[in-house]
């Protein structure tokens, strides 16, 4: 499969994708290989970025990070399965930096 693009997978095989990344991920955790744990990670998270749907997210809006509890993320615009925006913290601060994050690590929109 390492010829293909993750939008050309199926949803199984993306599902079984994300196993043997996690796997993978764990095996390197248990050598103490930390930047091959976060290669995994940040794989596994784009792969379940294509099995959301881009439309349910929308500009303009402000997302949590579940994975980043002390940021919220406002998003100027989907690109594909990356959402493009500012991390905002908990001082309501809007970082200058725009970056790109999967989808999936968007949570719920924040009630503003």
């Amino acid at each position: 499969m390492n010829n293909y693009r993750y939008s050309d997978y199926t949803v199984e095989q993306l599902r079984a994708e994300v196993g043997k990344l996690k796997e993978k991920a764990q095996k390197a955790e248990q050598l103490g290989n930390i930047s091959e744990v976060a290669v995994n990670e940040r794989k596994m998270q784009v792969a379940m970025a294509y099995m959301l749907n881009p439309d349910e997210f929308q500009a303009d809006k402000v997302y949590e990070l579940p994975s980043d509890p002390g940021h919220r993320f406002k998003v100027n615009y989907i690109n594909g399965v990356f959402a493009w925006g500012h991390r905002i913290n908990l001082l309501d601060e809007v970082y200058e930096k725009e970056e790109a994050i999967p989808i999936s690590l968007l949570g719920n929109t924040v009630k503003e």
